[in-house]
């Protein structure tokens, strides 16, 4: 049974500007592993924001938003060996699915040069 949809577009430009400044959104916002990937692609910005859209597309499919404690740093977007996406969830994401009896999460990212677009799925 589908819990919730969530969704989100971004354009890879603003994503790009809030990584330049030295403000700390880059560490707030994702994880190290995170990084290391993201920092590893020639395209950097169009994944860290695809990241950022999978993050915000989460919120959205909880229903919760930023309410509650949940924060972008609770949600990890990991690759598998073929670069397939999925969520890993830490803290009060982690433990709303769990008091929600989410038993999957679907992930899909895209990106073009100036957007990049998240769609989250939560079942229960």
């Amino acid at each position: 049974m589908i819990f919730g949809i969530g969704t989100d577009i971004i354009e890879v430009d603003r994503v790009g500007k809030r990584l330049a400044e030295a403000d700390g959104f880059r560490e707030a916002t994702f994880t190290p592993r995170e990084i290391a990937y993201c920092e590893s692609k020639r395209g950097k910005a169009r994944n860290y924001a695809a990241r950022f859209a999978a993050k915000e597309a989460f919120l959205k499919a909880t229903g919760m938003g930023w309410r509650d404690g949940l924060s972008f740093a609770q949600i990890e977007v990991l690759n598998d060996a073929l670069g397939r996406p999925s969520l890993a969830l830490s803290g009060e994401a982690k433990r709303f699915c769990e008091m929600n009896a989410i038993t999957a999460i679907h992930v899909s990212l895209s990106h073009i040069a100036d957007f990049s677009s998240a769609v989250v799925v939560l079942e229960k």
